[in-house]
């Protein structure tokens, strides 16, 4: 004899999760990791795991001391941790990677409630602090062999100099350790658009709406696609799905801003970078586009209807 069970909603069961979804994001970073570690070495590593190790103690702390249940096996630590070790500067001090990782889970996750509960992109929030304290150390770019050097991106702003194409595109030694290969992140972007992790409209229209701007200014697009953050910040950061918006116009708007804010200030502004700034101020436009693009609600009573 079959039974009717009754329940509460939602009814539709879906097999992800939380630990999932991280450990996917984790895996779709592996081929940038691995392009930072062939062309930096083993200081990679241990700028890596100074940074895991300090993200996950700091979670674990303000767990316990909140008495709240511990959650580091879920692997959002871990993840904060990879993001914020992939946006430093190869020779960066290990303590200020140790507080830059202490501050993007206490200030960026924790003071919210913890995972799901955040209004900014940890790893984020914990660069702009870094960059915000240690300005020199966060803006000194170095060559495999440890030589100070501009980036791509600072040789066209201010010297006009394009860096041959196939260099970017394979192996880009000025920059962040996540910036070294556009490839790399490709790979992983696309991983993530395949497993169904993160949409496309995020991604597509923030990296669109920059190149758009910057062919309008007569700037070279090709130099914005494959220098700096703008790939990586545009699969890794605006796709984090506690921070951007749910609705599919939402995301479209989300990236259109973030494109737009990065194209001024690369173009416009005194800094040659602008994706990370561009995320964490839509990060805070979030919860109004939410409201406003949320779907009309029918056979809702009004109250005085």
């Amino acid at each position: 004899m079959n039974t009717l069970t009754v329940t509460s909603s939602p009814h539709v069961v879906h097999h992800d999760s939380v630990p999932k979804i991280m450990y996917r994001v984790i895996i779709a970073l592996m081929p940038a990791l691995v392009a930072s570690v062939t062309v930096f070495g083993i200081r990679v590593i241990i700028v890596l795991l100074t940074s895991i190790f300090a993200c996950v103690v700091t979670e674990y702390l303000f767990q316990i001391i909140r008495k709240r249940p511990v959650t580091i096996s879920d692997g959002s630590a871990v993840l904060t941790g990879i993001l914020l070790a992939l946006t430093l500067p190869p020779n960066l001090p290990l303590w200020m990677t140790f507080v830059g990782s202490v501050i993007a889970i206490a200030l960026g996750k924790q003071v919210y409630g913890g995972v799901g509960s955040n209004i900014f992109n940890p790893a984020l929030l914990g660069r702009a602090f870094m960059l915000i304290t240690f300005p020199v150390a966060m803006t000194t770019w170095t060559t495999v062999d440890a030589i100070s050097s501009a980036t791509p991106l600072n040789l066209l702003k201010m010297q006009g100099v394009s860096t041959e194409y196939l260099r970017l595109f394979l192996v880009n030694i000025g920059g962040s350790l996540g910036e070294t290969s556009a490839l790399a992140i490709l790979l992983g972007g696309f991983y993530l658009l395949y497993s169904k992790v993160i949409d496309w409209r995020i991604p597509f229209t923030f990296v669109g709406t920059t190149l758009l701007m910057a062919w309008i200014a007569g700037s070279n697009p090709v130099i914005h696609l494959f220098s700096g953050g703008l790939l990586f910040g545009a699969f890794f950061m605006a796709t984090d799905m506690v921070t951007t918006p749910l609705t599919k116009t939402g995301k479209l708007i989300f990236g259109i801003g973030c494109g737009l804010i990065t194209g001024v200030i690369r173009l416009y502004g005194g800094y040659p970078e602008g994706v990370m700034f561009s995320i964490l101020l839509m990060n805070a436009f979030t919860p109004l586009i939410n409201r406003y693009t949320r779907p009309k609600m029918y056979g809702r009573v009004k109250s005085n209807g």
